[in-house]
């Protein structure tokens, strides 16, 4: 597990990918925020009256793998960084806990709501041979021949589920950027990235206790901060203010 989180995760009830199955939110209001490992500590004994863990194989701290594709020319980066409301991702996520592929297309609208379709393949390397093409014809823009592995990101992902099951977080922390264009590699050991995920605006549980904590939203695109730390090439003045906090959060934990 990362980052001694394991133990902060005991007091919450489990629940299983089976049960967690009626709350998809594949169609949602998404939510984002960074903090320090510091301040998740702090948070997660607040939340285990409300919420449960999910628990793959016996694992609540779960590690997971995704490569992000784009075009030759960064397009789907670009679209972010000249803050365009309508854009779209295109990712191949593995989760090794249960052993799954996903290709995935994230499309965001101009009314802020997340969309998306994903397809179950074996790998990355063989997803042309099992339908990956016909999947991106029919919910991307891109199609798979103009499209290429631009950036791996690891991290491990705690997912809590509220008791009413109406939303979902999800807590990254241990995130790992390695770019495959430049060869290039950011560690943020010290940030976490939270996502509430919930359809509409239901009451959540969570807000009260940010509140406490003095944790605000902040927006947070893994692929544009990932791509920005590790290519020095790409216009990122659109994520500057971002870097530096989450640097900030990084370099006070590195010197504790």
């Amino acid at each position: 597990m990362a980052l001694g989180n394991e133990k902060y995760l005991a007091a919450f009830a489990p629940i299983s990918l089976e049960e967690m199955a009626c709350i998809r939110l594949m169609n949602r209001m998404d939510m984002k925020f960074v903090l320090s490992i510091d301040t998740l500590h702090r948070l997660l004994p607040m939340a285990a009256r409300d919420y449960r863990v999910q628990e793959v194989a016996g694992e609540r701290d779960i590690a997971y793998r995704t490569v992000y594709l784009d075009t030759p020319g960064m397009d789907m980066f670009e679209a972010h960084a000249h803050g365009r409301a309508v854009r779209e991702k295109i990712r191949v996520r593995t989760y090794p806990a249960s052993r799954l592929t996903f290709l995935e297309v994230k499309r965001k609208n101009n009314k802020g709501r997340t969309d998306k379709k994903r397809v179950r393949v074996s790998s990355l390397e063989r997803m042309a041979s099992e339908g990956g093409g016909e999947f991106l014809h029919r919910y991307a823009r891109y199609g798979l021949e103009e499209i290429a592995p631009r950036l791996e990101n690891r991290f491990h992902r705690i997912t809590l589920v509220n008791r009413a099951l109406t939303e979902r977080l999800t807590i990254d922390s241990g995130i790992l950027f390695h770019n495959l264009a430049t060869g290039n590699e950011t560690m943020l050991d010290g940030v976490v990235v939270m996502e509430l995920k919930r359809d509409g605006r239901t009451p959540s549980p969570l807000s009260g206790l940010l509140r406490e904590l003095h944790v605000r939203p902040a927006g947070f695109s893994k692929y544009c901060v990932g791509c920005a730390l590790t290519d020095a090439s790409l216009r990122a003045n659109r994520f500057k203010p971002r870097i530096r906090s989450v640097l900030t959060i990084n370099n006070a934990y590195k010197d504790e």
